[in-house]
C-alpha cells in the first residue's frame, strides 16, 4: 500500500500552520500609503490603514520573491523568504550588484510587482504577503517567539 502524499503533523505544528494561513483582517492588508523608494535604492515602506508601519529593503524583497521559481528555490536551499542564497568560498570574491528593481507598478489593487535589474519579473508581492513578512521589530519579535515556541 502506498502512503505517497500523506504528511504526518504535530498538533502544535498544525496549530502554527493554522495560524500562518488564518486570514488576516482587512484592515491589516489594506496600504494607506506606499513608498517605492526607487530614486534613493532603498525600498518600500507602507503605512497601512490600521496604523502600523512596514518597511523592506530591496535586497530583502529580491530574496523574498513569492514566484513559484524561486519558492521551490528557496525550499530547495533550506532559505526563508529574504533569506539570501549562501556565497560560495571563492579566493577572490566577485562583486554583485545590489538588488534593485527598474520598475515597479501596481497589480490592481491587491499588490505590486518589480522588473528587478537581474531580469526577474515574475514575483508579484500582494499586501497580504508583504504585511505577514513585515519587518519591523514588532513583527519579527512575534514571528520569532511563535517559531522558537516549545513542542
Amino acid at each position: 500500500m502506498s502512503h505517497e502524499g500523506i504528511r504526518y503533523v504535530r498538533k502544535d505544528e498544525e496549530a502554527r500552520e493554522n495560524e500562518a494561513n488564518r486570514p488576516l483582517p482587512r484592515i491589516a492588508v489594506t496600504p494607506q500609503k506606499v513608498r517605492v523608494l526607487l530614486t534613493e535604492g532603498k525600498g518600500v515602506e507602507i503605512d497601512w490603514v490600521d496604523g502600523h508601519r512596514s518597511a523592506w529593503s530591496f535586497a530583502w524583497l529580491r530574496d523574498a520573491c513569492p514566484c513559484a521559481t524561486c519558492v521551490e528555490e528557496r525550499k530547495a536551499d533550506g532559505r526563508k523568504p529574504g533569506q539570501p542564497k549562501a556565497k560560495l568560498a571563492a579566493v577572490l570574491p566577485m562583486y554583485t550588484a545590489p538588488a534593485k528593481p527598474a520598475t515597479a507598478h501596481a497589480v490592481g489593487r491587491y499588490a505590486l510587482q518589480f522588473n528587478w535589474l537581474d531580469g526577474h519579473s515574475g514575483g508579484i508581492y500582494s499586501w497580504d504577503y508583504l504585511r505577514r513578512s513585515c519587518q519591523c521589530p514588532e513583527c519579527t519579535f512575534v514571528a520569532t517567539e511563535t517559531e522558537g515556541m516549545p513542542n
